[in-house]
């Protein structure tokens, strides 16, 4: 949901942003896409390590 949500969002930093803007419109939005992909990965992963931890740590439901 967060991923569907930060589409449109940009994420691109100062010098980043100035190699896109000589790239032109469709280079720059998949350099967007693909800064978004790379930030997405290690936030999916961190959110999975942490429902499994929450999982082990509740009390059993007997």
């Amino acid at each position: 949901m967060v991923f569907a949500l930060s589409l449109s969002a940009s994420a691109q930093c100062s010098l980043c942003t100035k190699t896109a803007q000589q790239l032109g419109e469709g280079p720059a939005k998949g350099l967007n896409n693909g800064i978004l992909m790379l930030a997405f990965t290690p936030l999916a992963l961190m959110a999975f390590l942490g429902y499994r931890w929450w999982r082990s740590q509740r009390p059993s439901q007997s």
